[in-house]
């Protein structure tokens, strides 16, 4: 078959395989074109799941007359004109392929009036213009999707199935603009509102109405911004972790994206907090140089890639980090849903009923920083040393000898009244009362110590009896090659042996008895892709968690008053003390408000 130029019908319909993959792909298309249109108000509606209809109105600013035909042209649009405008793209939509792609597989009819114009303008998608009745904005009809590509139509699912990628899709949407309403309506029935979101009431029901207010409730907000780049929204604390990573929103510059970059770094940054399998909630907004980000990589605009990969991904490892070690108090309050500098979740203060709680128990932030206030807290307490040293020889099995502190400043989780079955210490601050799993709270104390005490000298290397000979592709062995240095300052040593063979002569001492071989491969995987790697910190820290479990207390101990209390200053020194290895919570506070609500006092 000779070289010939493809007809537009067939190349919009090639375009369309990429752009509009189901209902939910038009919706979002059109309305990201709205919202790009500066519309503050979308109503969406769908008949059978989106395949027999779809309509977007909505209140931007209108097409001209003039230039209705060219919205259905292919490559035509109004938000870039140059090479310079396509690397700087701040709009969602720039390719000018989402309108003439579904106008090739659907019936489009479109309804548009500019603010000032005498009539609205309509146009069908075979080109024919007519005068049309309309408010300010644009309505945009999608029928019968697929009804001229009948083996696309087939791939189809349910139409339950089919409408529920479309609520998904406007949640996504809500997420990444508070200061819209939008509206969505399936079959005739309203089934979805997200009103736009100005107070921080509005902004938890916009959040709960998406992530449900059990995430609200768990939110820990964040507000960081440096090296030209700005996170902010919200994360959950590693008690809401997930089975499913069903609840993870990430916005670039107000676009979702969906990347394996910055999926990595926010779960590094629960590193420590999340117990294996499970996945962290958030809903986050990253503001970048759009100079500095690649939005033209995916045709659905769904993925991109930045131009310092690594240096995003170290900004958000300890943003999110950070975030989940610093006290609640001294969180910005009011993070916004743009550059995400005005997201405000509410701490979901407890209502109860009769003589029952509404909500569990509540586990707060401490309110003592450790690492900033030591000093302070070390005045208050001057035998927090003696205190340590203690902890520390009760972690390999001695005797806890701790002596009781006593302040007229009560500290954070108070102090020690008694034991519950040799699982739980009681204590009493000036809340109420605080509830503490021994076990869990002593292995984070122990934990953290043995990190920072591994840390503090050079990662040590063993030498292994016989060298370990491994396959691997000519890529792998080229990034074993130009990372050497990267592989000694992690404790292996590790030669080229061929164009596709590498030799692992030294291991880390922690590791000796692991699989090197899988270890080996995973720190490649991780140079390779984002320049450095962090498998190897958390295999170690996976031997010391392992160590810090069974060096700690033990369930059926029975401590003195002075051994808990002792264990409690413990805790309000150590960074992430509020949650075990594990991401089980190790306290929780129950207020006096809750216990005169059990005994209904008051009333």
């Amino acid at each position: 078959m000779p070289i010939q130029a493809l007809p537009e019908s067939l190349v919009n319909q090639i375009a369309a395989g990429e752009v509009v993959e189901r209902p939910a792909s038009v919706v979002k298309e059109l309305v990201e074109n709205a919202l790009d249109a500066g519309a503050r108000r979308i109503a969406v509606e769908v008949d059978q799941g989106g395949t027999r209809l779809i309509r977007v109105r909505d209140d931007g600013g209108g097409i001209p007359a003039a230039e209705l035909p060219l919205a259905l042209a292919s490559h035509a649009t109004s938000k870039i004109a140059s090479l310079d405008d396509l690397e700087h793209v701040a709009s969602l939509g720039f390719r000018g392929e989402a309108l003439p792609s579904i106008a090739s597989v659907a019936r489009v009819r479109i309804t548009s009036a500019p603010a000032g114009a005498d009539h609205a303008t309509a146009i069908e998608e075979d080109g024919q213009v007519a005068p049309a009745a309309h408010p300010t904005g644009t309505t945009v009809e999608v029928r019968d999707l697929f009804h001229n590509v009948p083996a696309r139509r087939r791939f189809l699912r349910t139409e339950r199935t089919e409408y529920g990628h479309i609520e998904r899709t406007m949640r996504r949407l809500a997420l990444g603009r508070f200061d819209v309403d939008f509206r969505l309506t399936h079959n005739g029935k309203p089934t979805g509102h997200w009103p736009a979101a100005v107070a921080a009431a509005e902004l938890d029901r916009r959040i709960g109405a998406a992530f449900g207010t059990g995430f609200v409730e768990h939110a820990l907000r964040i507000d960081h911004a440096g090296a030209g780049l700005q996170l902010s929204g919200w994360i959950a604390q590693p008690t809401f972790s997930r089975s499913q990573a069903d609840l993870q929103e990430f916005f670039v510059n107000g676009r979702a994206i969906r990347d394996r970059l910055v999926t990595h770094a926010v779960r590094q940054g629960y590193a420590d907090v999340l117990y294996h399998g499970r996945q962290p909630a958030f809903a986050l907004y990253l503001a970048i140089d759009p100079a500095q980000v690649d939005v033209n990589v995916h045709p659905a605009k769904q993925e991109v890639r930045f131009r310092e990969s690594r240096m995003v991904h170290e900004f958000l490892r300890r943003t999110v980090e950070e975030a989940l070690q610093t006290p609640r108090e001294e969180r910005a309050d009011a993070p916004s849903p743009k550059a995400a500098a005005s997201l405000t979740p509410g701490a979901g203060a407890a209502q109860g009923a009769g003589n029952n709680l509404a909500m569990p128990p509540r586990q707060n932030r401490m309110s003592l920083p450790v690492s900033e206030q030591m000093a302070g807290y070390a005045s208050l307490h001057p035998e927090a040393g003696a205190v340590d040293a203690a902890v520390a020889r009760g972690s390999m099995g001695d005797r806890l000898d701790m002596a009781e502190a006593r302040t007229d400043t009560s500290p954070p989780l108070g102090f020690a009244r008694a034991q519950i079955r040799d699982v739980y210490i009681v204590a009493e601050n000036e809340q109420g009362l605080v509830l503490v799993d021994m076990h869990a709270a002593h292995e984070r104390v122990t934990y953290e110590r043995l990190k920072n005490g591994h840390a503090s000298g050079r990662i040590r290397s063993q030498p292994l009896l016989v060298p370990h000979d491994m396959a691997v592709s000519r890529g792998e062995a080229d990034a074993a090659e130009a990372h050497g240095e990267a592989f000694a300052a992690l404790g292996f040593e590790v030669d080229r042996a061929g164009p596709e063979r590498l030799t692992v002569r030294c291991v880390p001492t922690l590791l000796a008895d692991g699989d090197t071989e899988a270890l080996v491969r995973d720190v490649l995987a991780d140079l390779r892709t984002l320049g450095s790697s962090e498998r190897l910190h958390e295999a170690i820290n996976s031997v010391l968690s392992t160590m810090a479990c069974h060096g700690s207390v033990r369930a059926g101990r029975t401590l003195t008053r002075e051994e808990m209390d002792g264990l409690l200053r413990a805790m309000e020194r150590t960074e992430r003390a509020d949650q075990c290895n594990h991401g089980r919570p190790t306290w929780i506070q129950i207020g006096m408000q809750d216990l005169d609500r059990l005994f209904l006092r008051g009333r």
